[in-house]
C-alpha cells in the first residue's frame, strides 16, 4: 500500500523507524528486532539507508522481510549524496523486485571522509528521478527548526517546496521536542502552499549520552523543561527510560489533540521501548 493512502485517511497513525545493521553479523538480530516491533501494526515502518550507500542491500532485505514476514508497509530510505545514477537506480530495480513501493528520497549527511559523488547535488533531483523510475509513493524529509546547513527557515521552505514540486507525496519531520515549533513550522509551510501530508517524528530518548550527538547533528533545540528530566534522570538508566517514554508519548497526545495525526516513532530498534508508547495510546491510536 502506498504511504499517501494511509496518510489520507483522515485518522491517527503511528509509525515506526529502524535502521539496518552495518555488517553481516548482526543482521539478524536487527532483523528480528524489526519483525518485533512489526507485531505492534503500526502503519508503516521506514528503514534507514547508511551513508555512502553501505547498507543497501540490509535496507532492502529488512524492507522486504517488514513486508513479507511482518505483514507491514515498508518505507525503504534512500540517500544521493555519496550515489552514483548507477547505484540509485540498482537500488530502485531491487525494490521494485521485492515489491517495495514507498522511498524516502534523501540527499543524506556528508560522509565523515568527505568522499561524495557528483551525480546528485539535491533531494530534489533524487526525487525527480525516483518519479520517472517508474509508480513509487515518495517521501521527504523537513526540518521545522532549519536545516543545519540553510541560512534560515525561509531559504529551507523554499527547497522544501522544491522537493513537494519535483514529486513528493509526504513529508517526515526531524525529531523535536517543542511541540510549538512544529505549529509553527506547519503554519509557515501551509501559507507557502506546501500541502502535502506532514508525519512528526519523535525521538523518545532513553539514554541521556544520546542527546549530546543527536543536538551537534541536527542543531535540535532541547526545551527548558527536557534538560530538567536529563539533568533529574539521566544517570539512572530505568528512570530516564521511562520518563523519555514518558515524555514521548505526551507529545504525541499534544500533536494528536491539536490535528497533528501522522505520528513517526523513531524506535532506535527498541521493540521494548516502541511496545510501550504503542501501549500508552492504545486507545488513542485504534
Amino acid at each position: 500500500m502506498k504511504i499517501r493512502d494511509i496518510l489520507g485517511q483522515g485518522r491517527p497513525t503511528i509509525s515506526f523507524e529502524v535502521f539496518p545493521p552495518k555488517t553481516a553479523e548482526n543482521y539478524e538480530s536487527v532483523k528480528e528486532a524489526a519483525l518485533e516491533i512489526a507485531k505492534l501494526q503500526p502503519a508503516f515502518m521506514s528503514v534507514t539507508y547508511g551513508a555512502g550507500g553501505g547498507t543497501s542491500r540490509y535496507t532492502v532485505d529488512i524492507a522486504a522481510a517488514l513486508k513479507n514476514q511482518g505483514g507491514v508497509t515498508p518505507l525503504a530510505h534512500l540517500t544521493c549524496v555519496s550515489s552514483t545514477r548507477e547505484k540509485v537506480h540498482q537500488v530502485l530495480a531491487e525494490l521494485k523486485e521485492q515489491g517495495i513501493e514507498n522511498v524516502l528520497a534523501l540527499r543524506g549527511d556528508i560522509p565523515a571522509d568527505g568522499r561524495v559523488a557528483h551525480d546528485y547535488r539535491y533531494a530534489s533531483e533524487l526525487i525527480r528521478e525516483i518519479r520517472e523510475a517508474g509508480d513509487f509513493c515518495i517521501g521527504a524529509a523537513c526540518y521545522p527548526e532549519g536545516h543545519v546547513e540553510s541560512e534560515n527557515k525561509t531559504d529551507d521552505i523554499r527547497h522544501l517546496k522544491e522537493k513537494v514540486e519535483a514529486g513528493c507525496d509526504f513529508v517526515t519531520t526531524q525529531m523535536f521536542f517543542d511541540n510549538n515549533i512544529l505549529y509553527n513550522f506547519l503554519y509557515r509551510i501551509r501559507e507557502q502552499g506546501i500541502s502535502v501530508p506532514v508525519a512528526a517524528g519523535i525521538m523518545p530518548v532513553t539514554n541521556k549520552s544520546q542527546m549530546k550527538r543527536i543536538c551537534q547533528m541536527s542543531g535540535t533545540e532541547l526545551p527548558a523543561r527536557f534538560k530538567a528530566l536529563l539533568d533529574r534522570f539521566g544517570n539512572d538508566p530505568a528512570a530516564m527510560k521511562q520518563a523519555g517514554i514518558a515524555y514521548a508519548t505526551e507529545q504525541i497526545i499534544d500533536l494528536i489533540a491539536n490535528g497533528v495525526d501522522a505520528i513517526h516513532v523513531y524506535s532506535m530498534n527498541k521493540p521494548e521501548v516502541a511496545a510501550r508508547i504503542r501501549e500508552n495510546l492504545s486507545d488513542i491510536i485504534k
